[in-house]
């Protein structure tokens, strides 16, 4: 029998299906699921000894988890259904919650299968960029350039009519990031690098 106490606050749970990616879904519970970070499961064997991604994966048409402190971003195979997924998805997170385990265990270590040398995971994300996302947004005069890549953080820059727009942060974290986390389970964090208060539509401006 487990130690872990039993939670019994309510949890709430919104879904948001991606704009930019039909097979994409936000779940954004009501309390906190793991504050230390984030965290991306490319397969089923990366989430081994991560309670929740254990729980999700076990869902038939999961394809990979992401879990970043109160959301957890699914990327469903697209032969899957949302309709048949996410009241599974939302009842094994709030499960998770309430069975008072973490949904991520302190001595956790990810398993990298895909390790990848940074020029190549460089590479890859730049063709994303050439052959969808800057073509995407290039219609508003909009640009995504790699600044660089270290230790898993992609630094990037915005230009054009992506700078100081409001709307870039949707297109940066509801756009570019779930496709990059797609393709290079090695980037675990997406810094913008972009002075967007010297663009030509300052976020603030009136």
């Amino acid at each position: 029998m487990s130690d872990a106490p039993v939670v019994n606050q309510p949890v709430s749970i919104r879904a948001e299906v991606s704009l930019a990616d039909a097979d994409t879904c936000r779940f954004i519970a009501s309390c906190m699921l793991h504050p230390g970070g984030t965290f991306f499961f490319a397969h089923r064997a990366q989430a081994v000894g991560s309670p929740l991604g254990e729980r999700l994966f076990a869902l038939p048409g999961v394809a990979n988890v992401l879990i970043a402190e109160n959301v957890v971003t699914i990327n469903k195979e697209p032969t899957a259904s949302w309709s048949d997924l996410k009241a599974a998805i939302g009842g094994s997170i709030r499960a998770q919650v309430q069975s008072g385990v973490p949904a991520i265990l302190e001595t956790y270590v990810p398993i990298d299968l895909q390790a990848r040398p940074n020029t190549e995971v460089e590479a890859i994300i730049q063709e994303l960029l050439d052959q969808d996302i800057n073509v995407s947004i290039a219609s508003h005069g909009g640009k995504i350039s790699i600044v660089n890549f270290d230790q898993g953080k992609l630094y990037i820059a915005m230009s054009g009519g992506c700078q100081g727009c409001a709307s870039s942060q949707v297109t940066l974290r509801q756009g570019f990031e779930v496709m990059v986390k797609k393709i290079a389970s090695e980037v675990i964090e997406i810094i913008d690098t972009t002075d967007h208060a010297a663009g030509s539509q300052p976020f603030y401006s009136r």
